[in-house]
């Protein structure tokens, strides 16, 4: 270019340097960056997991189970396409998957389940235990009974008298009529001399025991009524609870006593032979099981204040 003679020369020059990349590895950098962050997270929730966690993981993500088909070439499909007319899927064979869960936790249920179950445990032997108690206490009173009369040489007649066994309801103990030794004169409940004297015994071991009592009156087939209707029924009753009279005068005290019932002749000692004077008899079963019940019984009443003159 020329100005006034003067030529003026206009030089552009351009600048070289670095090739433009553009912002491709911003983007490169913050994948390998969050990758990083993403695998050093992975690590820490793998060494904070418990090894049952992990398992549970494991299997959760494990294979799903399928079973192989003979249709086809034997895959998923048996070598057809879904869509293809003919392919057909074994609801047998729907993918599965097992999770293995983790054993509770303290406090969530596995200690009080222990707990209850080893409660139970103790109670069961605590019970057995007193079972076993009572039977070696039946087994010494009936020893101590059947040595008491025979050391009597005036009751040593009545021994065959005492008939004493063990039962599910509890220890019996009987006194039975022999041919020509009653123990009630017939048709009444005024006992003789000597069944009081058998009964004197029977109170000895009844009071150092503590269960309850049950009395049964017992006849035997023979038909018995008065004209006011007074039969077996109400002589077995009165027999009875004659024995209960006894029994309280000699020191039982009443709250031992359960049950004192007339059965007649419904209950013979000797079916077979309904008119032996060994069905006449008194019936005295201790109730098994229920000493706990009486002892907390004569405790109560030792607790109650007596009353004001």
């Amino acid at each position: 270019m020329t100005e006034g003679g003067t030529t003026i020369i206009i030089k552009r020059i351009k600048k070289g340097g670095h090739a433009h990349h553009g912002g491709a590895w911003k983007v490169a950098y913050a994948d390998f960056v969050t990758a990083m962050m993403a695998f050093f997270l992975l690590l820490w929730l793998l060494n904070a997991a418990t090894q049952d966690q992990l398992e549970g993981i494991s299997n959760y993500f494990a294979p799903a189970a399928i079973m192989s088909t003979t249709s086809g070439s034997g895959g998923i499909l048996g070598g057809q396409l879904a869509g293809e007319e003919g392919a057909m899927e074994v609801s047998s064979t729907r993918p599965s998957v097992t999770l293995n869960l983790p054993p509770p936790k303290a406090g969530e249920g596995g200690e009080e389940d222990e707990s209850e179950d080893r409660e139970s445990a103790d109670m069961q032997e605590a019970e057995e235990r007193l079972k076993q108690q009572e039977q070696e206490q039946f087994n010494e009173a009936a020893d101590a009974l059947r040595q008491a009369i025979q050391s009597v040489p005036s009751l040593k007649r009545l021994a065959e008298s005492l008939v004493i066994d063990n039962t599910p309801e509890g220890l019996r103990i009987q006194i039975v009529d022999q041919e020509g030794l009653a123990m009630f004169p017939r048709g009444g409940s005024n006992m003789y001399l000597h069944t009081k004297k058998v009964l004197e015994l029977v109170a000895k071991v009844i009071k150092a025991m503590p269960q309850k009592i049950k009395i049964s009156g017992h006849t035997d087939a023979t038909k018995f009524i008065t004209k006011s209707g007074y039969g077996n029924w109400e002589l077995s009753a009165d027999r009875a609870n004659a024995s209960r009279r006894v029994l309280h005068d000699l020191g039982v005290p009443e709250t031992r006593f359960s049950r004192v019932v007339g059965l007649a002749a419904t209950e013979p000692l000797l079916a077979d032979d309904p008119s032996n004077p060994r069905n006449r008899r008194l019936s005295l079963v201790l109730l098994r099981g229920t000493g706990n019940q009486t002892l907390k019984e004569e405790q109560a009443g030792q607790e109650q204040p007596a009353p004001a003159p």
